[in-house]
């Protein structure tokens, strides 16, 4: 990556700056979707080493995870392979009151299934055919559904495979179907542009997000995410600690003392 290129990068002190800003609107979003008994699903999908996981760190960061859930499904077991395709993703549809953030989701079938070969060219069909109807159906439930691709560049996408290697705290993150996928990034971008042109509608529609630089990405996700569910700030009611009652005061450190520590080496 040239020099100009890591220069346009955003700051981390802009960053944080901004995030923080956002990550407060967050939890008046979160409020809002509490008391209105809302129902969201946001899936997020791209590339391998797109940024998604990071995305979501930072959208569920400050919020409670009874409200913001994360669904990140395994690999399907032998016995979730023999039921309806969508079967295992609709027991994570979340309830009044939550929103479920699904990192990958039923578009699998869309991407690593198909350019694998793990499904059929039929059940691919399949899939991109009825998909935009399951999907409209969601909708017409009561659910509000966003989807957002996250895309980075095949440099980028390089650059980031690179540095999990040799980086323990990263290395995890790089897997045999990481390193397969990088390999066939042409068949991954027409498997894209297959599922892009199928399952955009107007009902349903995907929002693409360059991620080349991730903090840039973050912000512009989570501000678009705001902006995609109207909300208001609920108003609360003042907090006030209460006064500590001494009913049945005692020294409550003196059973602690025949209790084993942790050394404090910090």
């Amino acid at each position: 990556m040239s020099a100009d290129a890591n220069a346009a990068r955003m700051k981390r002190k802009a960053y944080e700056k901004e995030l923080g800003k956002l990550q407060v609107e967050l939890c008046y979003l979160q409020e809002w979707v509490k008391s209105n008994k809302l129902r969201v699903i946001v899936l997020f999908e791209g590339r391998d080493a797109a940024g998604k996981g990071g995305t979501i760190k930072a959208i569920t960061e400050k919020v409670s995870p009874r409200v913001f859930r994360v669904a990140a499904l395994p690999a399907p077991s032998d016995r979730e392979k023999t039921q309806l395709f969508l079967q295992r993703y609709m027991q994570q549809f979340p309830a009044a009151g939550e929103i479920v953030i699904f990192d990958r989701s039923w578009y699998n079938r869309a991407g690593v299934e198909y350019v694998m070969g793990f499904c059929t060219p039929a059940e691919h069909k399949r899939f991109l055919s009825l998909c935009p109807q399951m999907e409209k159906y969601i909708i017409e439930g009561g659910i509000i559904l966003i989807k957002l691709w996250l895309e980075v560049g095949m440099d980028e996408q390089e650059r980031r495979f690179e540095a999990r290697i040799d980086d323990p705290l990263r290395q995890w993150k790089l897997s045999p179907m990481d390193l397969e996928s990088y390999q066939r990034w042409y068949d991954y971008s027409r498997a894209r542009d297959l599922m892009l042109k199928a399952t955009s509608t107007k009902h349903s529609p995907w929002y693409i997000i360059r991620s080349d630089d991730k903090r840039r990405a973050r912000l512009n996700c989570i501000a678009h995410l705001l902006k995609l569910i109207p909300h208001k700030r609920m108003k609360k009611s003042e907090v006030k600690l209460p006064k500590r009652s001494n009913k049945g005061r005692y020294n409550d450190q003196t059973g602690l003392r025949r209790m084993t520590f942790v050394a404090e080496r910090y």
